[in-house]
């Protein structure tokens, strides 16, 4: 059994295909952490449910490893749960009161719940085990049992004891717009680092998740701890190592500015934080959760399509006439889905007018939209759109006519970001108002793709018209309606998928894929930036719930040249795109560019639905590669990329992964076969030469 109980002990285990999780009820009542890692048998962790002391001063040495901390009495470290009861008191007494087990959708779930001695104060901690993937979901929820309010003043979801090691290593990503997802490693010192957002939505500047070693793991060996947070808004995981050694990391919604009122009879579910264990290093890390995300997180199973987005090509200058011009020349490259961008509503020439009002420009669309979407049919491609439903232009008929409509303060400016203001989406009203535009324009036109951003923080967190004493609730209740929208237009649309936005990356997250198929990982599509923004992504996310685009050389960004072959090549490792201007494409590219597309739709099995691989024998030699293969070991493709060439030397050899070591290989495009073993452990020459060059290769069993 995947979860398991034994009374004469008091130990629960969860037991997964390559990992075991085991806690206790001590003494006092509370849940004691006692071992997370390699599998054992409860009566192996059983003789470590005992309390812990070092002094007067720190009298309850084992409440460092509690798993779920509340605070109170002598308890100092990181709390996952701290309230104001109805009579003041801002103390927690909770001890264990039982636990049951689900079955829903093949999972086992252990629920154990815990109450407060004087208050009618009850916490459910809940643990998902997803076996396959090595990993659990954990979450809690928080119920008053009584009469009168009681605020929530922390709420975390989960806090994960990692075990004892020699040191303790951090992995995360940092970043900022247009660098997102850049990885990072520090080692702790006795104290807390705090990864978090205070921006309102997920944030480019750093990403809910984190991995812990002993600063030895490598990508394909070595044990690694890591968890990764399902929240889209204000968040914080804060991992703490005190001076006996304990490293606990803790996380869920941001207590910044933040505070829930907890009527009575009502409860609070906190978002769902996974953790697993990896014998195999980050790689194995990484696809643990890969597997996980695509059997029990994203909404649909669908092969992404190859599609076009037309921004680049005319930023705010739409008209029907230009974006038929350039559906014909996306049809030629094999484009299956074309997307128009911003600029086709009201009256949006430009950043800043007209967002807000999300009816067709006729002068634009003197036919509406159908004309065009006719012809993207007639084509042979699919029709998608782009939204930005929770911002508003001040100059808009809708700010116009409902200016306390936004977030803000009586008293205050109203900060305009990018010419804009954030609508307050947990207002009814604002609510109603958003479904119904995207209703209708879902029912009225046959789109099955909408590109949802968001390029606006949260400032002058004030919410009209709600009750003074939750106002601090905005963080929340923003990324709740948020949900409730999109699972609303999911509903009502199985057919259309969602591409979540945010300025680029700020709004990636297990919580967005619950409803979103797939992401824009950030603005910068310059090819080579982007082996660093998508390995970063990698660490955490799928591929294919990555939009790489191939845009011009050079990009506005940096001014770097780069060849055709290497846009496609670094484009093609995730989920394809093309945002280039094509009405300035000769014949000659278009026909080189199609032969890519035709190449990416034969591979991208492998890179939507495989298992990825970041080989990094020869990182130092400048090479960045990039494997992605089927289950069984008999068919991948291979990416590689060289940075620059220096003085004239040959690249040595690179060593493959993952293969049936006693088979033979086939290398298309190159003679000759090669068994598994020496793929794996000889390695395969690479042809690369000078500044940015790039191969794919494909690799079948023969």
């Amino acid at each position: 059994m995947t979860i398991q109980y034994q009374e004469q002990f008091r130990v629960f285990a969860i037991q997964t295909d390559n990992s075991s999780y085991l806690f206790g009820i001590n003494d006092s009542g509370n849940l004691q952490h006692l071992y997370w890692g390699e599998s054992i048998a409860i009566e192996d962790a059983a003789p470590l449910l005992r309390p812990r002391s070092h002094s007067s001063f720190d009298a309850e040495v084992h409440s460092e490893v509690e798993e779920y901390s509340f605070w109170g009495g002598v308890k100092y470290s990181e709390p996952s749960l701290k309230v104001r009861m109805p009579d003041g008191v801002r103390d927690l007494a909770v001890r264990y009161a039982g636990h049951r087990t689900l079955q829903t959708e093949g999972r086992e779930t252990l629920i154990i719940v815990m109450t407060d001695e004087a208050y009618p104060l009850e916490v459910e901690l809940s643990y998902r085990a997803v076996p396959e993937c090595d990993l659990i979901e954990r979450s809690a929820r928080i119920v008053n049992r009584g009469e009168a309010d009681i605020v929530l003043e922390n709420a975390q979801s989960a806090a994960w004891v990692i075990p004892y090691l020699a040191d303790y290593r951090l992995t995360h990503v940092t970043g900022k717009w247009s660098g997102e997802f850049q990885l990072r490693s520090t080692f702790l010192t006795e104290g807390k680092k705090v990864l978090e957002s205070r921006r309102g939505f997920t944030d480019s500047h750093a990403n809910p998740w984190f991995a812990m070693d002993d600063g030895h793991a490598t990508e394909s060996a070595g044990q690694v701890w890591f968890g990764a947070l399902a929240w889209s808004g204000n968040w914080k995981i804060t991992a703490e190592r005190t001076v006996f050694d304990h490293v606990r990391v803790t996380g869920g919604i941001n207590d910044f500015d933040s505070e829930w009122v907890l009527g009575a009879g009502e409860a609070f579910d906190t978002p769902g934080f996974v953790g697993g264990y990896s014998s195999g290093g980050f790689g194995g890390m990484s696809r643990r959760l890969h597997r996980y995300q695509y059997s029990d997180v994203l909404p649909g199973s669908q092969t992404r399509p190859v599609l076009y987005n037309s921004w680049e090509a005319t930023y705010f200058d739409v008209n029907a006439k230009d974006q038929m011009a350039l559906a014909e020349r996306a049809a030629r490259l094999g484009v299956e889905l074309f997307v128009v961008d911003d600029g086709w509503f009201g009256g949006r020439n430009h950043d800043r007018a007209g967002l807000g009002d999300w009816f067709v420009n006729r002068e634009k669309f003197p036919n509406g939209l159908g004309e065009l979407i006719d012809k993207v049919h007639e084509l042979g491609m699919d029709f998608g759109i782009w939204v930005e439903p929770e911002a508003v232009n001040p100059d808009s008929d809708l700010y116009r006519e409902h200016p306390d409509w936004v977030y803000h303060f009586e008293t205050r400016e109203r900060s305009e970001l990018r010419n804009q203001l954030l609508l307050n989406i947990s207002k009814p009203e604002v609510k109603a108002y958003i479904l119904q535009f995207m209703t209708d324009l879902l029912q009225k036109h046959d789109i099955k793709f909408i590109k949802w951003d968001m390029n606006r923080t949260v400032t002058e967190p004030g919410m009209k018209d709600h009750p003074l004493h939750r106002q601090k609730e905005i963080w929340i209740r923003h990324v709740q309606s948020l949900y409730e929208i999109w699972a609303e237009l999911r509903r009502k649309f199985p057919h259309v998928a969602f591409e979540t936005c945010a300025g680029g990356g700020a709004r990636i997250d297990l919580g967005i894929f619950r409803y979103a198929d797939q992401s824009w990982p950030s603005d910068n599509t310059d090819a080579f930036d982007r082996l660093s923004i998508q390995e970063g992504f990698s660490y955490t996310y799928a591929p294919r719930m990555m939009t790489c685009w191939v845009t011009e050389s050079p990009t506005g960004m940096n001014r770097r040249q780069v060849s055709l072959k290497y846009r496609f090549h670094s484009a093609m490792m995730g989920t394809l795109g093309i945002g280039s201007n094509l009405n300035e494409w000769s014949d000659e590219r278009i026909a080189e560019s199609a032969e890519y597309v035709a190449q990416y739709k034969s591979i991208r099995h492998l890179v939507q639905f495989g298992s990825q691989y970041r080989l990094d024998s020869l990182r130092h030699k400048g090479v960045t590669a990039m494997q992605y293969g089927s289950e069984d070991g008999s068919d991948y493709v291979l990416f590689a990329f060289l940075h620059s060439q220096k003085l004239g030397e040959p690249l040595p050899r690179l060593r493959l992964t993952g293969l049936q070591a006693d088979r033979s290989y086939a290398i298309e495009g190159v003679a000759g076969t090669w068994s598994g073993r020496a793929l794996m452990n000889i390695g395969i020459e690479l042809p690369l030469r000078g500044d940015f060059d790039s191969l794919v290769y494909r690799i079948q069993i023969q």
